[in-house]
């Protein structure tokens, strides 16, 4: 792909941005596991909106892996220049087709593209509360503007919806046909109800249009590369754990979440993306096994081999007691299940983190992680 697009280190639309620094925090993918039925496997040039961000980064190195040329658009805005570094290196030693583009999606793009990844937008609640407007823009006018782009180029887009569009759940597990309970102008809305029409302008392109769509509903996803004081629990839980402090947990604790390791749903989000057919979705991502955050805690602790204690904090407004994913739609779909377990995964994440914490971790290093059936690599050097 010719290099004509702005580089992500070059252009500044907005001043500063706060994660805008130099460094890189990178890993080499697993190979992509296969899908159960995929549509043709030929090379593709791929748009990544939000590439710069925890998923994206990590789904541009699968992408790159699988051979095909990958164009990564972010504005910075939660992502990290860092994330991908290694693979501009790469780009640059002729080793893979990857350019970047630094630009907000709420305003529109033109690239020649034959397929979209749409995952740009503020997924913890510190960036998009403290950003709400921009988070609804980037949620529907984003979207908008990426199908209008699939449409003028006949490209099949993914939209990175979330478990989100569920709400406070009644019903439990939460399946597809499950149309949430969701306050409409609470202080998650920005992204709750901005995420919920994203999936109706998706499916509105797809029956007036024809664009061929693939709508996930993310559940929470963890591992290398989260945003450090992002607010999520996993990072919040394990940064606090390494440095002794306490582990701030919310009400009392029995709230429940099921987390799914990175190298999974970027199995799911690409098995579901080459799946063959009409498979518009809305279809759940993510790992059913589901985790009090209490436990999840105590884990972390004992991981990490601290002393940490646990200090209560009051609930959030419109924080959801119960999440857990019915995936018999995915693996009936894609034939796929979780490879990863919490503990495994989380082992990964601490030594990700403590390695980060001290300055030992190096662009590019190998997956922390083995392959399928494989066994942690390198454990925390707190808990050798």
């Amino acid at each position: 792909m010719v290099r004509l697009v702005r580089d992500l280190a070059g252009i500044d639309e907005g001043g500063p941005r706060p994660n805008d620094r130099p460094g890189a925090m990178a890993r080499r993918p697993r190979p992509m596991m296969a899908p159960a039925t995929t549509s043709t496997t030929r090379r593709r040039r791929v748009l990544v909106t939000g590439g710069a961000g925890f998923i994206g980064s990590h789904l541009c190195e699968r992408l790159l892996a699988s051979g095909h040329a990958v164009l990564c658009v972010d504005d910075l805005s939660s992502g990290d220049a860092a994330n991908i570094d290694h693979l501009r290196e790469r780009a640059d030693s002729g080793a893979v087709d990857f350019e970047t583009m630094r630009h907000d999606i709420v305003a529109p793009l033109e690239a020649e593209v034959d397929a979209i990844y749409n995952l740009a937008c503020p997924a913890s609640p510190l960036a998009y509360q403290r950003h709400p407007v921009q988070t609804t823009k980037t949620a529907v006018y984003g979207a908008i503007n990426m199908l209008d782009l699939a449409r003028r180029r006949d490209a099949r887009i993914f939209q990175a919806s979330t478990s989100e569009v569920y709400g406070e759940p009644a019903e439990h597990p939460q399946s597809e046909r499950y149309w949430g309970n969701v306050n409409p102008i609470g202080p998650r809305a920005c992204y709750d109800e901005g995420k919920r029409c994203a999936e109706t302008v998706f499916f509105d392109y797809h029956r007036r249009y024809g664009v061929p769509i693939r709508v996930a509903r993310i559940f929470n996803t963890y591992g290398p590369r989260m945003a450090i004081g992002d607010g999520r629990v996993i990072p919040a839980f394990i940064l606090a754990a390494l440095k002794g402090e306490a582990l701030t947990v919310f009400g009392d604790g029995r709230q429940t979440r099921s987390f799914c390791y990175i190298d999974d749903m970027v199995d799911f989000v690409v098995a579901l993306m080459d799946c063959a057919g009409d498979v518009a979705g809305p279809m759940n991502l993510g790992n059913a096994d589901e985790v009090a955050i209490i436990d999840l805690a105590r884990t972390i602790i004992d991981i990490t081999g601290t002393k940490s204690r646990l200090a209560f904090r009051a609930l959030p407004e419109n924080d959801p007691l119960r999440r857990r994913p019915d995936l018999g739609l995915m693996q009936a779909t894609l034939g796929l299940k979780p490879r990863v377990s919490l503990g495994q995964g989380l082992a990964a994440t601490v030594e990700y983190f403590d390695r980060l914490l001290s300055g030992a971790y190096l662009p590019g290093e190998g997956a922390l992680l083995a392959g399928a059936g494989g066994s942690i690599a390198c454990r925390s050097a707190r808990n050798p």
